[in-house]
């Protein structure tokens, strides 16, 4: 019975270690947070990072909640700090067609 108890006690842990993690986006959803001189930064950021590998995307072809999953994305391949990445997030979402 012991070893019963012991196995399954085991499959247990094993189990709840081998689930996912869930993630969660680091960019906010929701009005701009920067001031209009750092979405300005953003704006250079956005052309001088993104640009250097890719033709640089609309800021209007996407959602506010489409830019979340892409600056999650690029952004570290960017090389972006979590304050560059705000500022870039903030600058693409206030962009108005």
């Amino acid at each position: 019975m012991k070893k019963i108890i012991a196995v399954a006690s085991f499959t247990a842990v094993l189990l709840a270690s081998c689930t996912s993690k869930s993630s969660t986006p680091t960019a906010p959803i929701g009005p701009a947070t920067s001031t209009a001189e750092q979405i300005a930064q953003g704006k250079t950021i956005f052309e001088n990072s993104c640009g250097r590998c890719h033709k640089l995307p609309d800021p209007t072809a996407h959602t506010s909640v489409q830019w979340v999953g892409i600056m999650n994305s690029m952004a570290p391949k960017a090389k972006l700090t979590d304050e560059q990445h705000q500022w870039v997030y903030d600058y693409v979402v206030s962009v108005k067609k």
